[in-house]
């Protein structure tokens, strides 16, 4: 794997990111994760999953400087398989936390509220979608999961305002369960699967699954239409002049 590191830990998987300083997503890093996950749900000998980032990054979302770039059908693949992975991670049976381990703006969000439990780095860091403001359709399956931790009125709002939280208003509202020291980070996170697994697996699993009925099926609904909305307003004039004026702060 180029942009992701495995470690087994006590029957536990640990997936990092790590791709660059802020562990931006492109097609690839969706490639490696995909099967990833798919790997650890497959094995019986791994119980738990557990997906962290680097000191200072979950991740920063999606790579726009290399996006900018893409050609139509590289978007289109691009899109259609980050909702395949989101798809994939809502539907993934074991116990999942994620240990967001600094900023997590856009993308890194959606990859974090995939998770049964989320322990977020103290500091100061950034979490939330704020695709509106960068001129970025959200897929409604996306705002179904947003909806999901922190209610429908509160995710329409910060939806529409592109809202970004400190650690500490993420678990005020529910976004993230917990906060500490990046040292302590992966601790928190290993403390609470031990949580999951000592309980009944199969019994977890099915609750786990009956919990996330609805979700579910909306992940699974066909996003052919959704996607077609999100491309035609990615090569729109004024998104492009958006996305220009960020990367050029981004390189800057």
């Amino acid at each position: 794997m180029e942009f992701i590191k495995t470690t087994i830990q006590d029957h536990v998987a640990i997936v990092s990111l790590d791709r660059g300083k802020s562990n931006a997503i492109n097609e690839t890093m969706l490639d490696e994760l995909q099967k990833m996950v798919k790997s650890v749900e497959q094995d019986a000998n791994i119980f738990g999953l557990i997906l962290t980032g680097k000191h200072g990054f979950f991740t920063a979302g999606l790579d726009l400087i290399e996006l900018y770039n893409y050609n139509e059908e590289q978007m289109l693949s691009f899109w259609t398989k980050f909702l395949k992975l989101i798809n994939t991670l809502v539907e993934f049976k074991k116990p999942f936390i994620t240990a967001i381990s600094g900023h997590s703006p856009a993308g890194g969000c959606v990859l974090a509220i995939c998770a049964d439990y989320r322990v977020m780095a103290e500091g100061e860091y950034i979490i939330g979608l704020n695709e509106v403001p960068v001129g970025i359709i959200v897929p409604d399956s996306i705002f179904e999961l947003y909806a999901f931790w922190i209610g429908e009125a509160k995710a329409y709002r910060n939806l529409l305002e592109g809202k970004l939280m400190n650690p500490a208003e993420a678990k005020q509202i529910g976004l993230v369960d917990a906060t500490s020291s990046i040292d302590s980070l992966m601790t928190v996170a290993l403390k609470q699967m031990k949580v999951y697994l000592q309980l009944e697996q199969n019994t977890w699993q099915q609750s786990k699954q009956n919990l996330r009925k609805k979700l579910i099926a909306k992940v699974n609904e066909n996003q052919q239409e959704t996607v077609e909305k999100v491309l035609q307003q990615w090569w729109s004039a004024s998104t492009r002049a958006i996305l220009k004026t960020i990367i050029g702060n981004l390189k800057g």
